[in-house]
């Protein structure tokens, strides 16, 4: 394949954006290549500006569920582009889609639309504080929340820890209040409590952690918290900003059967479109502005074209339910695949999967927290990622990400995923 023309917009882009992307795993450097600059998509397709086309297991990290420019989802854009893009002010659509996601999700009575799902994490956090009179809030190791100031953390020297920043710019006493424990362990959260119960306003947590690799969560995990915080007169936030709407209608809740105190949404809920959302139940909203004395507000929150899109898709996956056991068979057929071809070629690899979400780690496992993963090779993923580009396939640009299928994806798109599976696999083995 060539890369003239991403290689040029790249060099550009250098001298006008830092590290010129807009995000930093975009930039392709735990990989050890050049970005590549995407022109369009259809279905499971993108192609980029070099015309090479790639089968797309990104799907703009989990959204494009119906594969990109669905058409039944595209349809009658134009219109709703016509009739105003955003007026600062209330429109029916809104209320529409708040209902909406209130019916898909039995544990909230209410929702606050936002524009990404960093502001529903912060905003979610903030109405957790205040709800409950406590500061401190705990995270895991290996989750990520967005990129709001408190929760830019990792742990310190031991299991149960204050956090210390991870990005320059964070003061030490905004995170001061966060603590981080190991993702999957009970004991670690037993010990936190009873350490600092009294002040722990609530727990945010990946129920399946999409950002050190796929980690799920375990029943037993997840059950643990939502008995710990409610002895505690604490809050249980799931951040389902990837999960919601993608491993299943009603997102891991329904997944799991556990029923947080506040969910948090992103991605799939904009049909392809910047959005958020966070919701609970209607005592815990209440406490949000302009009811309560928590305050939250954002000029484009719930414009009418993210809200239409949004809308669209949840009613699309609503009425075809089908597409989730659509997906998670093909996931299954790709993971013994891969799994098979792991034998064969004797890479130290294992394939990972949860209902329609997936990743390859070259480490030998088990990986339930974030100590785990970090035992893979990301040399050996970056070769394994070049080798697969090469065969126009897209995967995520770092070890540390997730795989998402689409409802577009084909058997045959899956035979080949896996011959070429196979082919990286014996190559990079050599």
């Amino acid at each position: 394949m060539k890369f003239e023309k991403s290689k040029e917009i790249y060099e550009e882009g250098l001298k006008y954006i830092p590290g010129g992307v807009n995000s930093p795993v975009r930039a392709f450097k735990s990989v050890d290549t050049g970005p590549v600059f995407i022109k369009k998509g259809y279905g499971n397709r993108i192609e980029d500006e070099d015309g090479n086309v790639y089968i797309d297991y990104i799907g703009s990290w989990g959204p494009a569920i119906l594969g990109h420019s669905n058409k039944e989802l595209m349809e009658g854009i134009e219109d709703i582009i016509n009739d105003g893009l955003s007026f600062g002010l209330p429109t029916k659509v809104e209320v529409d889609m708040a209902k909406l996601i209130v019916e898909s999700y039995p544990a909230i009575d209410m929702v606050r639309m936002v524009n990404s799902g960093t502001e529903a994490t912060m905003s979610a956090i903030r109405m957790a504080r205040g709800f409950t009179g406590k500061n401190k809030i705990v995270k895991f190791e290996g989750c990520y929340h967005g990129h709001s100031d408190s929760l830019l953390v990792k742990s310190g020297s031991g299991t149960i820890t204050y956090g210390v920043p991870t990005s320059l710019g964070v003061p030490e006493e905004i995170v001061k209040n966060t603590i981080v424990c190991r993702y999957n362990d009970l004991e670690d959260i037993r010990k936190t409590f009873e350490e600092y119960g009294e002040d722990i306003a609530a727990i945010i947590v990946e129920p399946v952690a999409g950002n050190m690799g796929l980690v799920p969560g375990t029943k037993e995990f997840l059950s643990g918290l939502r008995e710990i915080t409610k002895e505690h007169s604490s809050l249980l936030i799931f951040d389902e900003v990837i999960t919601g709407f993608r491993i299943a209608y009603g997102g891991a809740s329904e997944v799991y059967g556990i029923n947080p105190d506040i969910a948090c949404f992103g991605k799939i809920i904009g049909g392809g479109f910047p959005v958020g959302a966070y919701g609970a139940k209607k005592e815990i909203m209440e406490i949000v502005s302009p009811l309560g004395g928590v305050y939250q507000a954002g000029t484009l929150s719930g414009n009418p074209l993210a809200m239409h899109m949004g809308y669209k898709n949840i009613k699309l996956l609503k009425d075809n339910k089908d597409i989730y056991e659509k997906m998670e068979s093909m996931a299954i057929k790709l993971e013994e695949g891969i799994a098979e071809n792991i034998k064969k070629t004797g890479v130290k690899a294992n394939i990972v999967r949860f209902k329609n979400m997936l990743t390859l780690f070259f480490g030998e496992g088990p990986f339930k927290n974030y100590d785990d993963v970090q035992q893979c090779s990301t040399d050996m993923y970056a070769k394994y990622f070049r080798e697969m580009l090469n065969r126009g396939i897209m995967l995520p640009p770092a070890q540390f990400e997730c795989m998402f299928l689409s409802a577009a994806f084909s058997q045959e798109d899956l035979d080949y995923t896996i011959k070429s599976n196979y082919e990286a696999l014996k190559s990079i083995k050599e």
